[in-house]
């Protein structure tokens, strides 16, 4: 599950699926609104943290108080995309953060338009942030991060707290959940990347420190090259009797959620966000 080898999945993709996920991509930035969709009021937000000043999203309900929710990019970082998913979240009755992780070394949006983290360029401008989010600082962003939505006004501090992470972001779910466990009571990772390996802080090694209930959507490239982690991440949610969904999505290639991405897939998409929406309800 790593960005950089599943882009050599992306680059092998035939002209026929390229066209189709090319249409797909169009037609995504424009999301359907979900039924029932409240209005929402969304706000660009700077957040002090002690590495500095992140740049990010907040969007909610226009009215009344709502359970929150982190989300957490992919390599890509906050951008257009993001906030379209964010506000179809909160259109659902939910106060959405999202944030610029890479806020220590650049400002929001950190790609320029018709960039992608398939080209060797951007992403030899990018590794080098990765390597700042080290499982320290992302968890002690979450935990400032968390503090936030408690301080806003449009969140319901008597509910729990969710959060949503796609690909890097994936395994800063669990680190956010671990961080905060009696704020924290769902998360949901989308073809998170890094979320098993044998290191002593791996995330899938966090399970036990986790409260609530999970969905861990995985991409069925990132299965194949790696097929015993939805494995290690089984056993570790039925050893510390953590209630979790984890499924490989059929055909999902690795960024198969992201509106804006090369390989989106609506109907795998929308049937992963359904789950989200089922995951959310039953435990915030």
């Amino acid at each position: 599950m790593c960005d950089e080898l599943t882009v050599e999945d992306d680059a092998r993709l035939t002209r026929r699926q390229l066209g189709l996920a090319a249409g797909a991509v169009g037609a995504a930035l424009v999301l359907p609104a979900p039924a029932d969709a409240k209005p929402i009021a969304g706000r660009d937000v700077v957040i002090t943290t002690p590495d500095g000043q992140c740049d990010a999203y907040f969007t909610a309900p226009s009215a009344g108080k709502h359970p929150a929710v982190l989300m957490w990019p992919d390599i890509m970082g906050l951008r257009p995309a993001f906030r379209k998913m964010a506000d179809r979240l909160a259109q659902t009755g939910y106060a959405v953060l999202v944030v610029n992780q890479f806020y220590r070394s650049a400002k929001s949006p950190i790609i320029a338009t018709g960039e992608s983290f398939d080209q060797p360029a951007v992403r030899d401008r990018i590794m080098p942030w990765r390597a700042a989010l080290t499982a320290a600082a992302t968890t002690s962003d979450a935990k400032v991060f968390l503090a936030f939505l408690d301080l806003q006004k449009e969140v319901d501090t008597k509910r729990g707290i969710g959060s949503a992470g796609y690909c890097m972001g994936g395994p800063m779910v669990l680190r956010t959940a671990a961080a905060r466990p009696a704020r924290v009571h769902a998360g949901a990772s989308f073809h998170g990347a890094g979320l098993v390996s044998d290191a002593p802080d791996s995330p899938h090694k966090l399970v036990p420190q986790l409260t609530g209930g999970y969905l861990i959507a995985i991409a069925s490239n990132d299965d194949a090259r790696s097929p015993n982690d939805k494995v290690a991440l089984r056993e570790a949610f039925a050893a510390a009797k953590r209630p979790a969904e984890i499924e490989v999505y059929a055909d999902a290639m690795h960024g198969w959620c992201v509106i804006d991405s090369k390989v989106y897939n609506p109907p795998q998409a929308e049937r992963a966000w359904a789950r989200m929406l089922d995951l959310f309800a039953k435990n915030l």
